[in-house]
């Protein structure tokens, strides 16, 4: 990933779109990008996005700058993992936001295999 769609990624909103029985998507406000590309996702209310991710794998991740409409979708495959580092770093942010009255539960690990341009003009759906 370059370091425009890390920017995105670092300082937007977003938003994940996952789908089975049930298409979902959801906001997300607890997360990370990897040094090695990886996207990390705070489980802290995914019902409906864990029940499709465990039926299929597969997740889009869109985020935009409001103010410029720079945009990114990434789509890939994720994991859930329960323990570990990245979960407990997850559950004192959240803990520490709500002052404990939520907690993360485990978290999405997020393999990048595309990423589409969202932003309007010429380079709109070009895959980088």
């Amino acid at each position: 990933m370059d370091a425009n769609v890390v920017k995105v990624l670092k300082e937007q909103l977003w938003y994940l779109g996952t789908y089975s029985d049930e298409p979902n998507a959801v906001p997300v406000a607890f997360k990370d990008v990897t040094e090695d590309g990886k996207l990390l996702v705070g489980d802290v209310f995914l019902d409906t996005t864990l029940k499709n991710i465990q039926a299929n794998g597969k997740i889009a991740v869109s985020a935009c700058d409001g103010q410029t409409m720079e945009g990114y979708q990434i789509k890939g495959t994720a994991e859930y993992i329960t323990e570990g580092p990245v979960v407990d770093t997850f559950k004192k942010l959240v803990s520490d936001m709500f002052h404990g009255a939520a907690t993360a539960k485990g978290a999405l690990v997020i393999t990048p295999e595309k990423v589409i341009v969202t932003t309007p003009g010429a380079d709109n759906k070009k895959e980088l």
